[in-house]
């Protein structure tokens, strides 16, 4: 047996409620999308899967699935900061097509972490990203003609789902992560989507609670509810 076999029976034991499932589809209606989302479900590529338990640096640590009610989302201070500070970009948002510059720009992103690095933009996209599984945008940002960020989104009948983001390391102040996901909820709300499902984060502090920071968002409890979730740090 594994480690990492060893490690999810002990969890299962300690747990009833953990959860380690995965699938592989070609193919996703929009729908079917929706319904996947509501049950936490997201997938990387063709690979669908959830956990409630996960590996964060030397941690396991319990999985919150985060998603917010688009009816309830409002703008903090903080995030209309973010939109100034990057009001001078040119944003662009299309299906999702990797191009040279994406790959560039993904080389450099990676160096940021030191645990969990990945190899490609293709661990997290198919090779057809912008219709395998499902139908999928990317925001792409650029400053003087350069790209300096770029993300990627699924689109189901009633949702919207955030994939992945890169951005230039060497502009920190700009809060790119943030501002692509707020470009994101901006497309969702003119679309008429009724929920941005802006990924997993983890219980306790974690180098994703940004992701948390959002007016309107609702965490996943592993027994099928979605309650709304408070952050202190708002502003």
């Amino acid at each position: 047996m594994s480690v990492i076999s060893e490690i999810e029976l002990v969890l299962s034991e300690a747990d009833p409620n953990f959860i380690n499932e995965e699938f592989y589809a070609d193919a996703i209606l929009p729908d079917q999308l929706d319904t996947l989302l509501t049950g936490a479900w997201r997938h990387f590529g063709t690979q669908f899967f959830r956990y409630s338990f996960g590996f964060y640096e030397l941690d396991i640590r319990l999985v919150i699935p985060l998603r917010i009610r688009l009816d309830k989302f409002s703008i903090s201070k903080s995030q209309r900061r973010v939109l100034s500070r990057n009001a001078d970009t040119t944003v662009e948002i299309r299906p999702v097509e990797i191009t040279e510059e994406s790959i560039t720009l993904f080389e450099r992103h990676k160096q940021r972490f030191k645990f969990g690095v990945p190899d490609s933009l293709y661990d997290f996209l198919s090779g057809s990203p912008a219709q395998v599984p499902c139908q999928a945008y990317g925001v792409g940002v650029r400053l003087d003609g350069r790209l300096i960020a770029e993300s990627y989104f699924d689109i189901g009948t009633r949702s919207v789902s955030a994939i992945y983001a890169v951005f230039d390391p060497d502009l920190p102040r700009r809060s790119l992560g943030i501002f692509t996901m707020l470009k994101e909820i901006e497309f969702a709300v003119e679309q008429g989507k009724e929920l941005y499902y802006q990924g997993y984060s983890y219980e306790g502090s974690s180098f994703y609670d940004y992701k948390k920071r959002f007016r309107g968002t609702e965490a996943f409890d592993w027994k099928g509810n979605w309650k709304a979730f408070r952050c202190d740090d708002i502003t």
